[in-house]
């Protein structure tokens, strides 16, 4: 039990939903996991894939990474670089590829922009592995040319 290092994800789980006011049944429901799972991760026993914690934290109302750092999946100090922003773009499932792109860079050239950067990530992650400028993204997003 121990060697799964998740007690404190489990813990904080069970903050989280009786702040909400759930019932272990009610969250387990919301968030599409069987009762008896969801149960096991709250005491530690289970380790949770980084799916079932977004299903989770979208129940709960709360921010997935916020469970990721609980579950040591993302370090919390990344938390500060706009990694939340980033990783709700990426898990949006109403978004096609082409949209969570194109969004991605909207926002780093914000952030540049305001004189955050991209804090030394690799630039394939952002999206500008290809040397594009804001101009031919703001043509994209504008519906201009490139658009599809």
């Amino acid at each position: 039990m121990a060697s799964l290092n998740v007690g404190n994800l489990g813990e904080f789980l069970r903050e989280q939903r009786r702040t909400a006011q759930l019932s272990l049944r009610q969250l387990a429901d919301a968030a599409g996991v069987s009762n008896p799972y969801l149960s096991q991760i709250e005491r530690g026993l289970r380790k949770p894939s980084a799916e079932i914690l977004q299903q989770l934290a979208k129940a709960l109302r709360i921010s997935a990474e916020t469970l990721y750092v609980q579950a040591g999946i993302l370090d919390e100090r990344r938390g500060l670089d706009g990694v939340e922003v980033q990783t709700a773009i990426l898990t949006d499932p109403a978004l096609n590829e082409r949209q969570k792109q194109v969004l991605l860079q909207i926002y780093e050239s914000f952030r540049k922009e305001n004189g955050l950067g991209n804090d030394g990530k690799d630039t394939a992650a952002s999206g500008h592995e290809d040397g594009r400028g804001t101009d031919s993204l703001e043509t994209e997003a504008d519906g201009g040319p490139h658009a599809t």
